[in-house]
């Protein structure tokens, strides 16, 4: 009986040995399938690159794992210089791990150059813990950055015009295509300005028009076609550009309006998008001295906290215009103010042009949690925000393999 005791018993083990094999050669075989066509492949490869974003963890438990280096780096957004990455633009992805790059006119020469800095970004960012959101200004109408020969979109104004939201959804969702064919997944878009002072310099017909009712509906349907396609819509510029007389870009817009004139004009297109579903709220550099007379509203507790976040229950997440704008260069001291700009709700800090203003912001925002003028907890509020909106959209370093503009207008001109 000893012999055959210990016979069975080692059967036994054999058994449950090969039980154990199996089950973890099942466990490899459901994590990544041999790919039967390259989209397939380039999935597996993505749950390789960037596990927590495929994996079930919730956004405590990757912030839990992230330095507090990295999740500062995620609150930016930066711009880079040339149509190729250079020294400074590969520290800024691998060293400083940004959590978004803006792309201006002068980075994109042509399609295919675009494309391949594009997937340049992506390649270079594959070891990061999170994908980038990669941005651009394509609103239609004269802001229209990406190249080649393609349609141009109408404006807002011509829209505006229109009085269609069918019309308008349908543009939105064209500059969506326009933006997944070149691998982008943001677009800073709409404007949701109301026009209401024709000496305005800087929104003029990239305003739906000077009805705040017009604006509303046809910027929401705009906003809603962009999303259709998978793009990150960012609304633009709260609490709203259109009564100023001068360009922020130069200068520090002031407007003497109080909080319930906002209410009858500026705000009803901000608060009216939210309610539909809005992703991003970009917030302007204009001083309201009615409503808070130290700090624009990019840097204002009162208007974003107090407004946004109070008033509409904005959950989302809240980016500050360009920070090298001279309304706060000439005013404020740029790290200072990206400081002040997340105190106040802010979750990213958009710096989009130079490199040193990028680490200047950086640095400014981690001396600030290390000497107790912003908390950690403070800064993981917005990490769980930026992560949930990747999520969402469920952005990767997927490559883009070409771009056929040809096949891109004729959609375009069907369409329209």
């Amino acid at each position: 009986m000893g012999k055959i005791a210990a016979y069975m018993i080692a059967t036994i083990m054999l058994i449950i040995i090969g039980i154990t094999i199996i089950g973890k050669g099942n466990q490899q075989n459901d994590g990544f399938v041999i790919a039967k066509s390259s989209e397939m492949a380039k999935k597996s490869l993505e749950q390789k690159q960037a596990p927590e974003l495929n994996d079930k963890s919730d956004n405590a438990a990757i912030i839990a794992n992230m330095s507090l280096d990295e999740k500062i780096g995620q609150m930016m957004i930066a711009g880079v210089s040339g149509t190729s990455l250079n020294g400074d633009n590969l520290n800024l992805i691998s060293k400083y791990k940004v959590g978004g790059i803006i792309l201006y006119a002068n980075n994109l020469e042509s399609p295919n150059q675009t494309i391949d800095l594009l997937n340049e970004i992506k390649t270079k960012n594959v070891r990061n813990r999170l994908p980038l959101l990669l941005g651009v200004d394509q609103e239609g109408g004269e802001v229209s950055r990406l190249p080649g020969d393609l349609i141009n979109l109408p404006s807002n104004k011509h829209i505006g015009e229109q009085g269609n939201g069918g019309y308008s959804y349908t543009i939105g969702s064209m500059l969506g295509k326009q933006l997944t064919a070149f691998g982008f997944n943001l677009d800073f878009a709409p404007v949701l300005d109301v026009n209401s002072n024709p000496d305005n310099p800087v929104i003029g017909d990239r305003s739906f028009g000077n009805n705040p009712e017009i604006v509303s509906d046809l910027g929401i349907q705009t906003m809603k076609g962009i999303q259709s396609e998978g793009i990150i819509s960012v609304i633009k510029h709260f609490p709203g550009h259109g009564d100023t007389s001068v360009d922020s870009h130069l200068e520090l817009p002031r407007v003497n309006k109080s909080l319930k004139e906002l209410h009858r004009l500026e705000l009803i297109p901000f608060e009216r998008a939210i309610q539909n579903g809005a992703d991003v709220v970009m917030v302007a550099h204009i001083l309201l001295p009615k409503i808070d007379p130290e700090f624009p509203s990019s840097m204002s507790p009162k208007i974003i906290d107090g407004i946004l976040r109070n008033q509409f229950a904005f959950s989302g997440v809240v980016m500050t215009d360009d920070m090298t704008m001279k309304a706060i260069t000439d005013n404020f001291d740029i790290g200072q103010a990206a400081v002040e700009s997340v105190k106040a709700g802010n979750d990213m800090i958009l710096v989009a042009h130079g490199y040193h203003n990028v680490i200047t912001v950086i640095k400014a925002l981690e001396d600030a949690v290390h000497n107790g003028e912003l908390t950690e907890e403070r800064i993981n509020e917005s990490v769980s925000r930026i992560i949930h909106l990747k999520r969402k959209y469920d952005i990767s370093n997927r490559q883009t393999e070409s771009i056929n503009i040809r096949q891109l207008n004729k959609i375009m001109e069907t369409a329209l």
